[in-house]
């Protein structure tokens, strides 16, 4: 999926109206039809089943809020038809309105910064229960996963379902990591996909829980690892192209130590430096072709590359500082492109600079609990993303090496380290 960008200079991007709040509309109902006839063919094609537990509990009308694991494109199509013909808005990160502003809002989308705090946000989604009468579908871990396994939950999310008191539905996917991960450019495989669908708490659950309480049932609903359910499950990926780009994700050689020097391709992954290969087995294990396989389960290679990163942190050696072509979120009608800089990374947040020195922004390390980084971004690239409900800045790194990945491994650290959550 592509999106719209055009270029324009840092300064007369500057001048731009910015997009203005708007209260967000009640889906309709048409839209929601045509999407459903729409998803169809795709489920049908990786024959989707599933099943659904407690849901007589929630009444056809009754307002709730959906939480949903985020494994691929396709998880809105699996909702569409789990949902259907339930009214419900869906919350969505704001690049996703971008040219086509309209279309989103009448399907009931209601946009958002993914990893910033927005208060405006939480005022939405009271709009569209209290008012709407409207369920609300969203994916909390706000980015796809990188290594199959869950990513952070925010804390304000049991402070939410508190305030909302509805009842709370979980919808977790199996297959669908499998079917398109991230990092593996978009490329689909022929694997069946299911979906379970969960009444998880109701009301008067709520009220009695704290949201401490609440928040540790949600870390274990989203709890999983898809690598795992693919070995447990005999799940075989015959595609030759499974291990393509996988070094975005396992940048790190656990042999000879070197950092964005793997390269995936075909079905095995390649240390440049040492020339160790690695093959992704049709199980979903990494195997050494020759010598010691030092982790075979991927989850588990990522594991100790974050374990790496924080050691990194807590010594005083991590820095990422790279060259970055710079685009800029104003408004919907497009991305502009302004120009180029760099960003910079260490346990003070974030630095970018560039546009002829026009542009300086700063973040700090304690502002969010974990980065917008994605692979391939609306095929324009690999991306980093910082900024404010304002102005977003979407970071492409011009080095060949892999860093978004360890970027965003640094950025979760960083804020576990600054707030004590070790």
């Amino acid at each position: 999926m592509k999106i719209k960008t055009r270029k324009l200079p840092y300064g007369e991007v500057l001048k731009l109206k910015p997009k203005k709040h708007k209260k967000p509309l009640k889906p309709l109902f048409i839209l929601a039809l045509v999407i459903r006839v729409l998803s169809f063919f795709e489920l049908l094609g990786v024959g989707f089943k599933y099943k659904k537990i407690g849901m007589d509990k929630l009444s056809k009308k009754e307002p709730c809020l959906i939480l949903m694991n985020h494994s691929s494109f396709i998880d809105l199509k699996i909702a569409s038809a789990l949902l259907f013909p339930r009214k419900y808005n869906i919350v969505m990160t704001s690049d996703g309105f971008v040219g086509k502003n309209l279309l989103m809002r009448l399907v009931g989308c209601i946009p958002t910064q993914k990893f910033i705090s927005d208060s405006l946000l939480v005022k939405d989604i009271f709009h569209c229960v209290k008012k709407n009468n409207s369920s609300i579908l969203m994916y909390p871990e706000a980015s796809y996963s990188f290594d199959g396994t869950a990513t952070p939950l925010p804390d304000s999310l049991g402070k939410l379902v508190k305030k909302l008191g509805i009842p709370v539905v979980m919808i977790k996917t199996f297959g669908a990591f499998a079917y398109d991960p991230l990092y593996n450019n978009l490329q689909k495989r022929k694997v069946k996909i299911s979906a379970e669908m969960k009444y998880l708490l109701s009301p008067e659950e709520i009220k009695q829980k704290s949201f401490e309480e609440i928040n540790g049932i949600l870390k274990e609903q989203f709890s999983f690892d898809n690598f795992r359910w693919q070995q447990q499950n005999g799940v075989k990926i015959t595609e030759k192209f499974r291990a393509d780009c996988l070094n975005r994700v396992l940048y790190k050689c656990p042999n000879c130590l070197a950092e964005g020097e793997t390269q995936g391709k075909g079905t095995t992954l390649t240390c440049k430096n040492c020339g160790k290969v690695y093959e992704l087995t049709e199980d979903g294990f990494m195997k050494a072709q020759k010598g010691e396989t030092e982790f075979p389960h991927i989850p588990d290679w990522y594991a100790w590359q974050r374990k790496c990163v924080k050691d990194e942190i807590l010594n005083g050696e991590y820095r990422l500082c790279e060259n970055v072509d710079i685009y800029m979120h104003i408004d919907t009608k497009c991305i502009y492109k302004v120009g180029d800089g760099v960003l910079t990374h260490t346990k003070d947040g974030f630095s970018l600079v560039g546009c002829e020195g026009e542009l300086r922004f700063t973040q700090a390390p304690e502002l969010s609990y974990s980065l917008y980084s994605d692979f391939y971004w609306y095929e324009i690239g690999d991306v980093i993303s910082i900024g404010t409900p304002k102005v977003f800045y979407y970071c492409i790194p011009k080095t060949d090496k892999d860093i978004v990945a360890k970027a965003r491994i640094a950025a979760e650290e960083l804020y576990k380290i600054i707030n004590n959550k070790e």
